[in-house]
Parts: C-alpha cells; sequence; structure tokens
C-alpha cells in the first residue's frame, strides 16, 4: 500500500520517512523510469522538442503585425528650395516669407513639411507562398522529435541497466550476511561446546582460543557485510531517485529472479536491436535534411504582403485625436526573392554536410562493428561465468559436508578441534568464491541482454 501511494502522491513519500518500502526489481525500475532524474529529463526533451515541430509549422502561418506610433516633433523636418521655387509655392525668406518661421540666405527657401503631432496606426500581414527550407524545415523537426524519442529509450536502458546491477548487489550483500551469520551460529555452539570440553578437561586452552579467533573474524566479516548491504541499499536508492530516508527492504531472494537454466537460455539468442544504431541513423537523416536545406536555398522564395495605416496629425496636441484627421492608405503586393550570388557560401555549406554524411556512415559502420564484439564478449563472459558458478556452487556443497563431517568427528573425539577450524574457514572461502561468482553471473547476463539491446 506504501508503494502504491509513492507512485501517486510522490510528496507523500516524506511523511513516511520510517516506513520500509517492500520492493521487487519490476517495481524497482518502475519507480526508477518515473523519478530517476535523467528519464525524468528525457521526457522534458520530448516537449521540447513537441515546441520545436509548433515552432516550425508556424512560420508557415500568416504572420500579423500593429504598430502605433505618436510623434512629437521637437524641430520640425525641412525642406530646402531655391528662392524662386519657395516663391511658386508660395514660402518665404527668413523674416520675409510668410508662414516660414525659419531664418536662411536670400538664395534659398526653407520650408517646415511636418506639423508638431503625428500619430499612425498601422496593421502589415505577410504569408508565405513558397519556401523551401519551410517544408525541409518542418521534415527536420519531426525527424529531431524520434531523435529525442529514442534518446530517452537508450537513457531508460542506462536506467534499467544500473538498477539491475544495483538490485542483484543488494541481494548478493543480503545472501552473504545471511551465511555468515549462519556460520556465526555455528561457531558459537562450536565454542560452547569447546568450552564445555575444556571444563572437563577433554580439550586444552588452546583450542577454546583457536574457535574464539574463528569467532572474532566472523564477527568482523558480518559487519563488514552488514555495512555493505546498508550502502548498496543507499546506492540502489540514488539510482532509483527514491529519497535517502526511506527505508526499503527488497522481498525477492536470488533464486526467484535467476537460474542456471535461464542464464544459459540467454546464450541462445543470437538477435539483436541497439537503440544506439536508430540514434545514429536519426542523426544522419537530420544531415541529410541539412544538406538539403541548404540546396534549396538556391530555389526562389515567394511572399505576400499587405499594409493598411490610418495616418493623423496636428499643430496641438489636444485636436491630435479628432476623428476628422484621420486618414487611410493601404497597399499589397507579391515579393519574390532570386538568390543571385552569396560568394559561394551555401556551396561551401553543402561540402560540409557531405563530409558530416560520410563521417555520421562511418561512426555507423564502427558502431555496428563495437556491437558485434560487445555480444560476443559478452556472450563469453556469461558462459565462463555460469561455468565457474556450477565450479564454486559444488565446492560450496563439498565444503559445507567436510564441515559437518569434520564436526561430527569431533564432537565423537575422533578429530580435532584444529581440523573444525580449518573446516570451517575453507567453508567461509567456499561461500565467498560462490558469491564472487554469483555476482559475477548476473552482471554478465546485464551485460548480455544490454548487448542484445533486450534490457
Amino acid at each position: 500500500m506504501v508503494f502504491l501511494m509513492l507512485f501517486s502522491f510522490p510528496l507523500y513519500q516524506y511523511s513516511f520517512g520510517q516506513e520500509v518500502v517492500q520492493l521487487t526489481l519490476d517495481e524497482s525500475i518502475k519507480y526508477a523510469l518515473e523519478n530517476n532524474v535523467d528519464a525524468k529529463n528525457a521526457q522534458l526533451e520530448i516537449l521540447i522538442s513537441k515546441g520545436i515541430i509548433g515552432e516550425n509549422r508556424a512560420t508557415g502561418l500568416p504572420q500579423i503585425n500593429s504598430t502605433v506610433e505618436m510623434t512629437k516633433n521637437l524641430q520640425l523636418p525641412l525642406i530646402i528650395l531655391p528662392a524662386e521655387a519657395g516663391g511658386a509655392l508660395g514660402g518665404g525668406n527668413g523674416d520675409d516669407g510668410p508662414g516660414t518661421g525659419v531664418n536662411s540666405p536670400d538664395d534659398i527657401t526653407v520650408i517646415p513639411f511636418a506639423v508638431n503631432y503625428q500619430s499612425s496606426l498601422s496593421i502589415s500581414v505577410e504569408q508565405m507562398i513558397f519556401n523551401g527550407s519551410y517544408f525541409v524545415g518542418l521534415k527536420a523537426a519531426k525527424t529531431l522529435k524520434s531523435l529525442t524519442e529514442f534518446d530517452k529509450e537508450k537513457t531508460e536502458n542506462d536506467i534499467i541497466e544500473s538498477i539491475k546491477k544495483a538490485f542483484f548487489t543488494v541481494l548478493i550483500n543480503k545472501e552473504r550476511k545471511e551465511l555468515v551469520s549462519a556460520n556465526l551460529d555455528r561457531i558459537k555452539q562450536l565454542l560452547e561446546e569447546t568450552e564445555a570440553l575444556y571444563a572437563e578437561g577433554f580439550v586444552e586452552k588452546l583450542d577454546v582460543s583457536r574457535v574464539k579467533v574463528q569467532l572474532n573474524n566472523l564477527q568482523s566479516e558480518f559487519d563488514k557485510v552488514q555495512a555493505a548491504e546498508e550502502i548498496s541499499k543507499q546506492l540502489l536508492k540514488v539510482q532509483m531517485g527514491m529519497p535517502i530516508e526511506m527505508e526499503i527492504s527488497l522481498n525477492q531472494e536470488i533464486s526467484d529472479i535467476n537460474s542456471v537454466e535461464e542464464l544459459e537460455s540467454l546464450l541462445s539468442n543470437n538477435g539483436y536491436k541497439r537503440v544506439e544504431v536508430d540514434q545514429l541513423e536519426t542523426n544522419l537523416e537530420l544531415a541529410k535534411l541539412d544538406l538539403k536545406n541548404n540546396q534549396v536555398q538556391y530555389m526562389p522564395n515567394i511572399s505576400a504582403f499587405g499594409t493598411f495605416q490610418r495616418v493623423t496629425g496636428a499643430q496641438r496636441f489636444e485636436t491630435v485625436l479628432d476623428s476628422d484627421r484621420w486618414f487611410s492608405s493601404s497597399f499589397a503586393g507579391v515579393r519574390l526573392n532570386i538568390p543571385i550570388f552569396d560568394g559561394l557560401r551555401k556551396s561551401y555549406k553543402v561540402q560540409q554536410n557531405r563530409v558530416q554524411i560520410m563521417q555520421l556512415e562511418n561512426q555507423k559502420y564502427f558502431l555496428e562493428e563495437n556491437i558485434e564484439l560487445e555480444r560476443y564478449q559478452a556472450n563469453i563472459t556469461l558462459r565462463n561465468a555460469i561455468r565457474t558458478l556450477n565450479v564454486q556452487e559444488e565446492n560450496r556443497e563439498l565444503a559445507l559436508e567436510v564441515f559437518e563431517m569434520t564436526k561430527i568427528k569431533y564432537q565423537e573425539g575422533v578429530g580435532s578441534n584444529l581440523e573444525v577450524v580449518e573446516a570451517d574457514s575453507a567453508l567461509k572461502e567456499a561461500e565467498t568464491n560462490y558469491f564472487s561468482a554469483l555476482y559475477d553471473a548476473l552482471i554478465a547476463k546485464v551485460d548480455l541482454e544490454k548487448a542484445l539491446g533486450i534490457l
């Protein structure tokens, strides 16, 4: 119930700081894909790509702008004419020129050609009719969205890989702790029996000391394994995006998740589908679209435009907005923009695009070769890990059998205390080797799943 609330109410997590959340591997992966920071950012990148598609689409729609302007001429604009032209227009010269208010030499006439206050309101509309880059840009934006989706898939694969490895680490440490604890119980029982025999005079003080040394070593190992389990839990929570304050417990065992048969069945899987190939192919498609965009720059662009304007003017501010002073004007047209020569700039861009395409094709070939090598290495590594695991599992069973037999001989008085201690040391070493081999096998399984693209 607590786990379900974690998904439905993220802010509610903190109120359960002391609750223990039971997790399976699938639940851990699901939580991580919803709460890991990288997963969240990958999802946001998809939203950004959708915005880019809309932005590119908007450039093909009508572009409408409006302008409102109010001007106060602090010094009136002037027009300078020959004196005789000014007389013909009714202008004056200097103080003798009626209405000019401007002093000027005798051979010219200076006439103001504006009023004190001017206002205008205009609306302009422009519509693209043909632009080759527009259609290429729309396709490129959609391709970019596909790339972000592949990036999201790659991020999720990386998260799943890290969660699996961290989850397996916690399980291995948990199993090791339980076994070391069982070893502690055996040695404590052996110590009690040895001390009882020593009290009866059947064994020496040295025998008791040997068992105590073994017990102290096991206790030290138990503390280390317990600390390793806690650290691995913290790492798992960080990978999941879960608050450190939360307490978690894994309610799965290693045997519930993997078996030798399952590991071996993975070795027969020959096909693969890697998102890295999809990413590179999408980048290659984007590079080709960029080349096409630079090539269509040689084509003319056609657009239609129109403007409607209302203007007014007055000598006094209080009359500038009178309705009888407003006058209208408008115009419309078609604009053809023909590229002629740009200093070979587009030609150089096309050359760069073609080289970039060649580079991406080389990278694709190199990536496919590396994937094949990665699959081969992961397959061999898992195959060897399975062999080692089988050997170490058999060694552990044999070491446990030897310890039990040695202990029975000691209890029956036909064996020595030293043999029991040595058998216990051999059992501990066999168990350590077994869990090391099991961890290697699990990690090799994850690596092969990654190489095959089936994480």
